[in-house]
């Protein structure tokens, strides 16, 4: 009796892929109309410390990236920003903020950076997944500082964008899709912004491992456990 040798498994390679973040490729829709109509209306902001708040993958980031080009602004990470940092941060007169994640920033440094950017008459954009006034922090004058700032929401995305938001995960890849692959996922997926960035990056791996084209009978497969 002849046994049978497994085949081992193909690995596929995580390369890296470039998404751009320019104003052309950002995707507009219901759910970041508010956030986009900001960025477009700099200079002319209700307040010079504003806020851009959504889950997830909502294209804070990019929008930001867009107004951090037109200002000129410098871009910190929030768990970055210490209090000696800040001057040089605020030396351009603008700058993001990204990702104010509850708890993982020093508060006496952006209790700072807001006092310093009221003086000096600087702009900040600030991102996170929550408003600010939802952030608890000990330092009571921050709080009072965070409640005052304007913030406009990214909501989950419609079925236009959310379909249009594959198609790009899928370009960005340079992955080659048919409208029938958009739908199928499109109908079997959480509608939400990360959910639709995993799902092609798993359906992109997994192409790249058994060497096959991506096809709606290949999302099927990759998809089935989800299901279950």
């Amino acid at each position: 009796m002849t046994s049978r040798v497994q085949q081992p498994r193909q690995l596929a390679l995580a390369l890296p892929h470039e998404e751009s973040l320019s104003r052309d490729n950002f995707l507009e829709g219901p759910a970041n109309a508010g956030a986009l109509a900001l960025i477009d209306n700099w200079p002319d902001w209700p307040h010079p410390v504003m806020m851009l708040a959504g889950p997830e993958g909502s294209g804070k980031s990019h929008l930001a990236a867009i107004w951090a080009a037109e200002a000129g602004a410098r871009s910190v990470a929030a768990h970055a920003l210490t209090p000696a940092t800040v001057p040089a941060a605020l030396a351009t007169g603008a700058l993001v903020v990204d990702d104010l994640d509850p708890a993982t920033f020093d508060e006496r440094a952006l209790f700072h950076l807001l006092n310093l950017a009221r003086e000096s008459g600087a702009c900040v954009l600030m991102t996170g997944r929550v408003p600010p006034s939802a952030i608890a922090v000990h330092l009571h004058d921050l709080r009072s500082r965070l409640r005052a700032v304007p913030v406009v929401l990214l909501t989950p995305p419609d079925d236009q964008l959310f379909r249009a938001l594959i198609v790009k995960f899928c370009a960005d890849r340079q992955m080659v899709v048919d409208e029938s692959l958009v739908g199928y996922l499109a109908t079997r997926i959480e509608r939400s912004f990360a959910a639709a960035g995993r799902a092609v990056a798993r359906l992109d791996a997994e192409a790249l491992r058994q060497r096959r084209p991506v096809t709606r009978a290949l999302a099927a497969e990759v998809l089935k456990d989800d299901a279950a």
